[in-house]
Formats: C-alpha cells, structure tokens, sequence
C-alpha cells in the first residue's frame, strides 16, 4: 500500500520485518537536490531542512547501529544522536539502549580522533578498518577507547554485515552515507528499505556526486528495483519524503 500524504510521516516506529540470519535489516537514508545530487559544496549541509534532521533522528530510533563511512565521517563528523529525550524514551520503552551505537568504516584510517565520534561516552562505537590499514592508524583508532574491528578487504560489506548481526546482535542497521559507501550496500544487493528527501533546489555542476556512487552504472537486468510505501510532501518546507522497499532481479 503506497500512501501519499502532505506534512511530515512519523518514522519514530516503524514496522519493519524481521532480519535475515547472517545480516541485519538494511536501512539507507539520504538527502538530495530535485536534480539528484546528494552535497552542496562539498557538503549535504543546505539540501535538508529541520524537518529532514527531524526524520533522519527518528529513523536513528528505530536502528540498532548507525553506520558512516569515512569521507562523511571527514566533511560532517559522526554521531547516532536522537537529541530528542522522547526518542530515547521510546527506545528504553523496547528494551534497547538510549542511544544506538555509532558506527565507522575506514580502509585508510586517516580520522580524525578529536571528533565527537571519538570523545563521547553516552554512546557506544566501532570502527571497521581493513587488514591493509596501517597498523599506527589502528593503534591511534583503539587509543580512543573505541572498538576496532578488522574486516577483510575483498569481502568488506558481507563481513562486515555479517560481523554486525552475528556478533553484534544488531537486527536493523541504519546506512547514512556517504554515496560510494551507499554504492557498496546496493551492489551487494543488501539494502531493504531507502529512504530519500527531495529538496527543492537544483543543484547543477557536471561531476557532483548522487545519493548511489558506484565505479560502474548497474545494468538494465540488474539494477535494484523500488516500490514506493510512502510519499509524504511538505508545503512549508517544499520537500518530498520518499519512503522505497529495495528488491533486486534474480
């Protein structure tokens, strides 16, 4: 059922099915320009109105991990903050911490360490690095005091997943980003649910990246296929929340 509204949909509880044994429910959420690109000047900053920062908090309620890749670690920093004492009431109220646990992946380890990401304590994080990492960048990661987990290199996103559900217990992972780290969830066919805000502002340029970066275009037999569950337009604000069940070709 496709529902079409006008205001703002509630995301704080969402009726999500059960995860799959060896990974956990999928989640991706991105901001966009009407023309599809995914910064402004280098940053998504300017594309999301309060009310987008409002619905992305909500989603972060019903995660069990927030995860971001380095580059948006780099330009925006990293936290699975809800900032609303409701959103975190209504976690406790399922059992769950106040907070999810804030997640990064690094092949480098080039981050910086003086960031929130690193400092806070009133939420727990862990850092996924490669075997190719050097090992002075892990050290300076465990330093921190926050958890540092290898994955391997040719199958990052399927142990890593796998690391999450197994290990972790996490049954909904939230991915905010950036889009070459979107890019490697959807080739892996391991998205189940996109989330998009459409802002009204064209963007332009020749090169600015998309909510979905990866090296090569899918094909038209491959490409992951979206059914719209909901679409919810916003006359103040003058953007579209876009709510997509992801299913793939066999």
């Amino acid at each position: 059922m496709t529902a079409h509204a006008v205001g703002k949909p509630d995301y704080s509880s969402l009726d999500l099915p059960p995860p799959p044994p060896d990974r956990p429910y999928v989640l991706v959420n991105m901001v966009m320009s009407a023309d599809g690109r995914a910064v402004f000047e280098g940053s998504e900053r300017g594309l999301g109105s309060p009310v987008d920062q409002r619905l992305m908090r909500e989603l972060r309620a019903n995660a069990d991990v927030v995860l971001n890749g380095a580059e948006t670690f780099r330009v925006s920093g990293s936290s699975p903050r809800l900032g609303d004492p409701a959103l975190e009431e209504l976690r406790r109220a399922r059992g769950k911490p106040p907070v999810p646990v804030g997640a990064l992946l690094t092949g480098s380890g080039e981050l910086d360490t003086s960031r929130l990401f690193f400092t806070a304590r009133d939420f727990e994080g862990v850092v996924f690095v490669l075997e190719t990492t050097p090992e002075a960048k892990r050290r300076a990661l465990e330093a921190t005091g926050r958890k540092v987990v290898e994955l391997p290199p040719g199958e990052t996103i399927r142990a890593l997943l796998r690391y999450l559900r197994v290990v972790m217990g996490c049954g909904v992972l939230l991915v905010e980003g950036g889009p070459s780290l979107n890019g490697q969830f959807f080739a892996h066919r391991a998205v189940d649910e996109y989330f998009v805000t459409i802002g009204p502002v064209i963007v332009g340029g020749a090169d600015q990246l998309t909510p979905v970066r990866t090296p090569r275009p899918f094909s038209p037999e491959r490409a992951p296929r979206l059914t719209l569950l909901s679409a919810v337009a916003n006359p103040e604000t003058g953007e579209v929340y876009c709510r997509y069940r992801v299913s793939y070709p066999a």
